[in-house]
């Protein structure tokens, strides 16, 4: 149960520091903004780099690659129809909170949890790799053929086509898998500057989401879409663990240490990157917010029940 908390304990205290700047105004009025700009377009996209290019693919293509997938399509489709058609939400606001409903923090809260909690960090590499290499291409793709182009923009088959290759986190991504496929290493110097680049991803999104908390009030009636949030927030933290758990144990045939670890984290909040994609796009920040926020917090008492009961 310590391990929970430490993990926690270390992603909040970054999130305070850039709440800390943003309330002291150290960094200036458009801090948030251009660090955000920076986690996207150089941090994060050299961070995927070079892990992914160190990575072993033979053993991150497993069941808890399948199970991940599969549940986070399920479960952004759910709150998509939801929110479309019963919210009524735009395209993009939609695609937004489909990810705070699935998009699982494997970086930022994963990496702790797996190592203190579930003694194996190499739990979280599948999620990584499906996140980085497929379904983060498919989100921001349709963010970018509906957020960036006006209603009455002819979409192309060229747009289609090009849009991924166009994003830097995803060509980050897939230049990393193939670096790892043909078993070829960057020379010492460039691997290092890109390292460099890299190590920055995580803090920077945790520092992103402290700026962005700095002025507001989280749920604010008026602000803040809490329907969507509420909507988010128990996809995420209930239905996903729950749907993790029947296909890893009733389609999958997992059972011991691997269910317990593949349910602890689908039981992941929202990854501070959705904010990151929102922000890049202009829509649904607030949502992303909130929703990241809140699902940080619903996920401590989730895990521990989780521990509790099949660790």
């Amino acid at each position: 149960m310590l391990g929970v908390f430490q993990g926690f304990f270390v992603i909040f205290i970054v999130v305070g520091v850039g709440y800390v700047l943003g309330r002291t105004d150290l960094l200036g009025r458009d801090a948030q903004m251009v660090l955000s700009k920076l986690v996207y377009f150089v941090a994060t996209p050299a961070l995927l780099l070079t892990s992914l290019a160190k990575s072993n693919l033979a053993q991150i293509f497993s069941t808890t690659l399948a199970v991940a997938a599969i549940s986070a399509f399920a479960i952004a489709a759910v709150y998509i129809v939801i929110a479309r058609y019963v919210l009524r939400r735009q395209i993009p606001e939609s695609i937004v909170g489909g990810l705070a409903a699935s998009y699982v923090n494997s970086a930022n809260l994963g990496i702790p949890i797996a190592t203190f909690v579930l003694h194996d960090s190499s739990f979280v590499a599948p999620l990584l790799l499906f996140q980085i290499v497929l379904y983060s291409p498919i989100a921001l793709t349709a963010l970018d053929l509906t957020a960036l182009r006006s209603g009455s923009h002819r979409l192309s088959l060229r747009d289609t086509v090009v849009a991924p290759f166009a994003n830097p986190i995803v060509l980050g991504g897939i230049l990393g898998v193939i670096l790892s496929a043909l078993d070829w290493h960057l020379p010492s110097p460039v691997l290092s500057s890109i390292t460099m680049l890299g190590n920055m991803s995580v803090p920077g999104a945790l520092l992103v989401f402290g700026l962005s908390l700095t002025g507001v009030s989280v749920l604010k009636k008026g602000e803040s879409p809490r329907r969507d949030v509420a909507l988010a927030t128990v996809l995420k933290m209930f239905a996903m663990p729950a749907l993790v758990y029947v296909l890893a144990r009733f389609v999958f045939g997992e059972t011991g240490h691997s269910l317990f670890a593949q349910t602890v984290i689908a039981a992941l909040p929202t990854a501070q990157n959705v904010l990151v994609y929102a922000n890049r796009y202009g829509r649904g920040q607030v949502l992303a917010r909130d929703a990241a926020l809140v699902t940080t917090f619903v996920a401590i008492p989730v895990i521990l029940v989780i521990a509790a009961l099949l660790a």
